[in-house]
C-alpha cells in the first residue's frame, strides 16, 4: 500500500486503525440485507467524518474495519462513532434486531493502530538519531558549545 499523508494546520499525519466489534452475545445476525445495509452505514459515517475506509469485512458475528482518521480523533471515538450510529439505524430498520437483543453491539471492541512501518523500525530510527552524519556534526558542536 502506498503511503498517503494528509495535512492540516498543525502538521502532517498518516493514522490508521484496525477496529473489530461484535454483536451482543456474539449472535450471528450480520447477514443478508443487514450486512449490506451495515456496509452502507459504515461508508456513510466515514464520509461524514472525512475518514478513509481502506478495508471492511462484515462477517455474521463480527465486523473488521481498517480506517484512516485525523489526529484529533481517538481510537475509542472512532470505534464508538461507527458502533453508535450503525446500532441506532439498523435497529430502526430491522425490528428483529430489537426483539432478539437488548442492544445490537457488545460494549467492548478491539482497536489497534496500523502503520506503514513497524514498531521495530521506529525504535531503530529513534535510537540511531545521533548516528546520522549531519547529526554527528551537531552533537560534536553541541558538546563544545557552552550550555546556557
Amino acid at each position: 500500500m502506498a503511503r498517503k499523508v494528509r495535512r492540516y494546520s498543525g502538521g502532517v499525519y498518516d493514522l490508521g486503525l484496525h477496529v473489530v466489534w461484535c454483536p451482543k452475545y456474539r449472535r450471528r445476525v450480520l447477514g443478508g440485507r443487514v450486512a449490506v445495509r451495515l456496509r452502507e452505514l459504515i461508508e456513510q459515517k466515514a464520509a461524514e467524518k472525512g475518514w478513509e475506509i481502506v478495508g471492511l469485512e462484515v462477517m455474521p458475528d463480527q465486523v473488521h474495519l481498517f480506517v484512516k482518521h485525523e489526529p484529533k480523533a481517538s481510537a475509542s471515538y472512532v470505534a464508538n462513532q461507527f458502533k453508535g450510529f450503525t446500532s441506532r439505524v439498523l435497529r430502526e430498520e430491522f425490528p428483529h434486531l430489537k426483539s432478539r437483543m437488548p442492544t445490537l453491539w457488545s460494549s467492548s471492541f478491539f482497536v489497534a493502530s496500523v502503520g506503514v512501518v513497524g514498531a521495530d523500525t521506529v525504535e531503530k530510527y529513534i535510537n540511531t538519531q545521533w548516528e546520522r552524519p549531519w547529526m554527528k556534526k551537531r552533537k560534536e558542536e553541541g558538546e563544545r558549545a557552552p550550555r546556557v
